[in-house]
């Protein structure tokens, strides 16, 4: 007889971990910047907008996959798909994606881990803006230091995972997302009312043609078609697992707006800390990825109280990473108790020694690997990165998609009444010409500008 599957304990507690999921880097680090470089206010509305007509569809398609199946994606496919038919490859692909992307998420998280604890034990105090890019560039070039803070990250996922779904993953994803929800509205207050706050808030929330005129609208609507895309970890199954774990109480639609909505919440309010505070101590909020690790540093340094909030907002962004390693350390744990009939003790030791091993390239590749150079030219990490980002998760999503509503797959009468059991908003089967003959184009879209 098969053993009863753990599910999470509570409606809240789904949501929370789901949104914890998608919550991560991505809102924080790269949505200010990718909205910097193009325009501001019109790209947020864009990107809005490719939630609602993108992102909610296939986050359903995938949380139906795992509530139907009651399995990790490859026991899911196998579950629904036609009898002789090979959809369950897949389910191996988005497994190994989920292993590369934790490969150098990890080594991020323990860039946010490392300067939360820079900021607590007052590194900051006192340097000037040269020594602040030197703190970052130095801890880049000590594979120690990196090693430390990426194995906290991977032992502490670990050993949450190792209490199990509701008294590991639950409890701990519930704690961090009130604390991250409780500092991120601190930290915003606090960035809108700092001097010369206003032009960082009208950049942001007042459309001016005149902001993306440089850029080109088309290409500020790509950049927001694929933010609000990759902004829900859509298409290597990491949400899937979720939809696995819940009850048929509520309406798939309804929860996926949820999930949704926290996650565009905290994107939105990340911008609210970072593009007042820029403009206020004149800073260009356009500054890519060194936006986190150096500029904004340098404005906590010359702000009051500035370790203080230099602190609160590297916690906030340890949370934001933290909840999301632990939701795709569970697809990981979940998959080998499905596929290999393992215990969880047993999948989370395996997995964490794995992980432990995998994740050393990528933060090698900034110092004793800093000479190997992979996809077009890319660093570890990045090529790492072009991968998952790319290649798996639009081309992940595009299957999941056909999976869903065509008869080759599980079936647009079986998807839609998946969806549509339970509480809550209905999803109306009008709208299956839309995902078989227009969504499938705005992927490829994507697709093909992530490779150009």
């Amino acid at each position: 007889m098969e053993k009863k599957r753990e599910g999470f304990g509570s409606r809240l507690g789904f949501i929370l971990v789901s949104a914890g999921c998608a919550i991560g880097i991505g809102n924080v680090w790269k949505f200010p910047y990718v909205a910097g470089q193009n325009g501001g206010a019109i790209f947020v509305l864009f990107y809005l907008l490719f939630l609602v007509i993108m992102g909610i569809p296939v986050l359903t398609m995938e949380l139906a996959i795992g509530r139907a199946s009651r399995k990790t994606i490859i026991k899911a496919y196998k579950k629904l798909e036609p009898e002789g038919s090979k959809w369950h490859l897949h389910g191996w692909v988005c497994l190994a994606g989920c292993y590369l992307l934790m490969m150098y998420y990890t080594t991020v998280a323990g860039w946010m881990v490392a300067y939360f604890w820079k900021f607590l034990t007052g590194a900051f105090n006192n340097v000037d803006g040269d020594q602040i890019a030197t703190i970052f560039t130095d801890m880049l070039a000590d594979p120690v230091e990196m090693t430390t803070f990426m194995f906290i990250v991977v032992i502490a996922g670990f050993l949450v995972l190792s209490f199990g779904v509701q008294n590991g993953l639950e409890r701990a994803n519930k704690i961090m997302m009130i604390g991250l929800l409780a500092l991120i509205m601190i930290l915003a207050v606090n960035s809108v009312t700092l001097p010369n706050a206003v032009k960082g808030i009208s950049f942001y929330l007042l459309p001016n043609i005149d902001n993306v005129r440089h850029v080109g609208i088309g290409k500020v609507i790509t950049a927001a078609m694929n933010q609000a895309f990759f902004t829900l970890s859509l298409g290597i199954a990491a949400m899937e697992i979720f939809g696995s774990y819940i009850s048929k109480e509520h309406t798939l639609r309804g929860e996926a707006i949820k999930i949704t909505a926290l996650d565009t919440f905290v994107a939105f309010m990340a911008g609210l800390i970072v593009f007042p505070a820029c403009f206020s101590f004149d800073v260009q909020p356009d500054q890519g990825p060194s936006l986190i690790f150096i500029i904004l540093p340098n404005v906590f340094t010359h702000m009051a109280g500035g370790r203080i909030w230099g602190t609160l907002f590297f916690l906030f962004m340890t949370f934001a990473s933290f909840s999301t390693v632990t939701a795709v350390f569970e697809n990981l744990v979940g998959s080998a108790m499905d596929n290999f009939k393992w215990d969880r003790t047993k999948a989370v030791v395996i997995n964490c020694i794995f992980m432990l091993v995998a994740s050393m390239p990528c933060l090698l590749g900034y110092n004793v690997l800093s000479n190997v150079h992979l996809i077009g030219g890319r660093d570890i990490l990045d090529s790492e990165d072009f991968i998952v980002s790319n290649l798996m998760l639009p081309i992940g999503s595009l299957i999941f998609l056909l999976f869903c509503v065509t008869k080759y797959g599980w079936g647009a009468d079986k998807f839609f009444g998946e969806i549509n059991t339970g509480e809550g908003r209905q999803s109306s089967t009008k709208l299956l010409p839309y995902y078989r003959f227009v969504l499938p184009v705005l992927i490829l879209i994507i697709l093909i500008t992530g490779l150009i």
